[in-house]
Parts: C-alpha cells; structure tokens; sequence
C-alpha cells in the first residue's frame, strides 16, 4: 500500500468533510446545547417560582385540616361544611384552583381523599397531599391508643440511619465518594462511544455508497488502489471525527463557564465546603464528619476521585479503536450496495453487536465486577463502549492492555477482510449482493 497515494486521499476526505456547512453547523450547535443541558436546569431551579395553588378543602374527616398549613407552592381554604357538588361547579368563579375533599373515616381510621381541578396541579401538590393526610391519619390512630407518649416513643423507634461511601487508596486513606455519580459518567459515557462509533462509522459506509453510485470510484480506482482508498477513507473521517470531538469540548467548557461567570456559579463552586471537599487525604472515617459533608461536597469530591487521564487515554484509544473496527465493516459493506437502502439488511450483523454492548452498560453500574460486563469489556465486537463504562469504577492496568490488545489485532484481521471485501466489491454493479456474495469475495485471491 502506497503511503503517499493514502495520505492523499486522507488528507482528500478531511478537507471536503471539514468545509461542508453541516459540519459546521454541527461543531457549533452542539455545544451549545450541550452547555444547556448542563446550565438551563441550575438557572430554572435559581429562578423559576413555582406558581402557587389556591385549594379550597373540605374536611369531612374533622383530623385532616390543620396539617394543611400554607406554604409558598399552595394556600388552603376550610370550606368544611359547603356541598361537595356546589363548590365543584363554583370552583373557578371563587378564584381557587383545586379542591381537595376528605371523606369521613372508616372503621380503621382512615380517609381517602380526592382532589379536583381544571388543570392537573402536577405530581409534587398530589404527593404533599399525601403525606399530610398520612400525618393525620398516623396521629389520630397514635391518640386512640390512649398511651402516654406513645406519640414521642413512635417518633424515637423511627430510624434514619445513613450510609457513608469512601473509596480507599493503596495506602488505605478514604476519601468520600457517591456511586451515583459513577453510575452517570458510565452512562455519558458508554452512550458518547456508542453515538461516536456509530455517526461515524456510518458516516463511511455512506461515503462509500455515495462514490460508488455516482461512478466516481471507477475515476478514484484508476490512479490509486481500493485498499488505499478504502483506509484513506476511514482515517480521513477518523481525523473529522477527532477535529469535531475536541472543539466541542473545548467550546463547550468555555460556554459553561462563561455561563458560569454570568450567573453567578463560580462563587457557588468556591463555597468553603467546595473547596474543602476537593482537598484529597483523609486518614481514617469519620460518621461526624460524613454528616458534615453536604450534598454538593460529596459530588465535587467524587469527581476529584476519578481517574480522569486515564478516563482521557483510555476514550480516546478505546474511540479511535472501536472506530477503525466498525468502520472497516461498514466500509466493506458500503462496497457491496448501490444505495442506503440495499445496506439495510447487511448491516444488521454489524450494529448488533454495538446495541447489546450499549444494554450492558446498564449492567455496568449496578454491579461493575459482574461476569456479563466482564467480559463485554474483552470481547473487541463489545468492548469500546462497556470497558468505558467500567473505568469510573476502577479497572485494573492488565484488563485495560488486554482489552485494547485484543481490540487492535481484531481490528487487524477486520481490515484484512474488508479490505478483500471492498477491493472486489467496489466495482461490482447492477446486483443486490448477499452475505454470500461477501463470503465470495473474501475467499478470492
């Protein structure tokens, strides 16, 4: 293979792909939006006011009523007393926006209660309804007893007992960690290979059908090889893909802090308990000091925690290698079809492989040692998308190296056989080609 004649062809596919307006269109709005998924629900919370719910109540039940006290989401009316029917109708014309109506209680002190409005009043005023009928409920069966303070001994027995997480260093300091944060970089990230791989690496198949179509691969073929073309494609597309990767990254990070600086968030991330959180080394646990630590602390610590040159490293090979596997395989049976429709039924073997990876990955963070993420983190066909997700909950250096060794020399044998593929498939016009054909052209000499 001529590595002149390949970069050119490279450097060809890069430079068409890179001035097309979709590709620019693209590099600039998806970080936007990314930067919004990330900002917009922080500025909702800091400044959306819920409205507030004027509810009109009749309370049948005589308990219910004074633990519906006023709080800035609704304000509560007694209307104990009034015809149920009457205040139905009425309910907009006296200005209230629910009513909640208590039915009188039954042999076992219970009440059941519905609410009516024009609007559903959404599931947070269903739920506090709830739970404040519930209170009424467990106080008045507590009074019936008769006990003395059976009311206070109940509220005693009660337990809320918290369950602190640490991760231990090799030398056996803790530091705190919150598995649910692991459980969502798995899942960015066995989603971001998944939707790489696939955009991409079909990205080459479509290239190569589009060629093909148009006959402007019998004018490529007479000046360089098909192996040459074939590699030249998918390295091209692989720089494209890098090129968009890291200028999303970039323009993203810059946009979320620069939205950051706008609306006040970096003097939320320099709190005292932010930055006391981020300070690594703790030399032996605490439950005081786990009490202490707030929500935000944990997040940010947890963050500190993982690995995040080796997350880089390892997103960046296990991408690039993931990638030339699958577009070698899209690319030979982008040579076998005249057109995107006639690739359907070929491609299918390909793409099942990456869909059963993508459900492993919920395997993933419920239980990382499993057999079933195991091994989908070893098999090449598997392994880009899975072993990423494993890596936030730590993996050994050996099952990374043996993973990407195995994932390269497939990649090998794969090319191999594509490349046969596409050098006899390439030219091949005017017939629907089969899994047989494929078979065929691979044997060939």
């Amino acid at each position: 293979m001529n590595l002149n004649k390949t970069g050119v062809v490279i450097s060809r596919e890069y430079l068409n792909r890179v001035k097309k307006k979709s590709f620019l269109i693209t590099t600039f709005v998806v970080p936007v939006l990314f930067a919004a998924i990330c900002i917009l629900p922080t500025v909702l919370m800091m400044n959306v006011k819920e409205k507030s719910q004027k509810v009109a109540v009749i309370d049948q039940s005589g308990i219910v009523m004074p633990y519906f006290e006023d709080t800035e989401a609704a304000t509560f009316t007694d209307c104990s007393g009034e015809d149920v029917e009457v205040l139905r109708r009425e309910l907009s014309d006296r200005g209230m926006d629910v009513l909640v109506v208590v039915s009188p209680r039954d042999s076992t002190g219970s009440v059941a209660v519905q609410c009516y409005s024009r609007k559903p009043a959404g599931v947070d005023f269903y739920d506090s309804i709830r739970s404040r009928a519930n209170k009424a409920v467990e106080q008045s069966r507590i009074e019936a007893y008769d006990i003395s303070g059976l009311d206070q001994i109940m509220k005693d027995v009660k337990a809320d007992v918290k369950v602190g997480e640490y991760t231990l260093d090799e030398s056996g300091n803790a530091t705190v960690s919150e598995s649910s944060i692991y459980m969502i970089l798995s899942m960015v990230l066995g989603m971001l290979i998944y939707m790489f791989i696939a955009m991409f690496g079909g990205a080459v198949m479509s290239s190569v059908i589009e060629e093909k179509s148009s006959r402007v691969v019998e004018v490529l073929v007479s000046s360089v090889k098909a192996t040459e073309l074939m590699f030249g494609k998918i390295i091209g597309i692989a720089l494209v893909a890098l090129t968009q990767f890291v200028l999303w990254i970039v323009l993203t990070v810059v946009l979320v802090f620069g939205a950051g600086a706008v609306f006040g968030f970096s003097e939320m991330l320099s709190s005292p308990d932010m930055i006391g959180a981020a300070q690594t080394g703790m030399g032996g646990v605490d439950v005081a000091a786990m009490a202490q630590n707030s929500e935000a602390s944990v997040i940010v610590t947890t963050l500190a925690n993982i690995p995040w040159v080796t997350l880089i490293v390892c997103f960046i090979v296990f991408f690039i290698l993931g990638y030339l596997l699958y577009a070698s395989m899209f690319a030979a049976i982008g040579s076998a079809v005249e057109n995107e429709a006639d690739a359907q039924q070929l491609q299918l073997p390909v793409t099942i492989p990456l869909m059963l990876a993508f459900f492993i990955v919920f395997f993933a963070f419920k239980n990382p040692e499993s057999g079933i993420v195991f091994w989908g983190s070893m098999i090449p066909f598997t392994s880009p998308i899975v072993m990423l997700a494993r890596i936030p909950y730590g993996v050994a250096f050996w099952e990374l190296a043996l993973s990407a060794v195995l994932l390269l020399l497939t990649f090998i044998g794969m090319a191999w056989a594509s490349a046969r593929i596409y050098k006899a498939g390439i030219l091949m016009f005017g017939k629907k080609s089969k899994w047989s054909d494929l078979w065929k052209w691979l044997k060939q000499k």
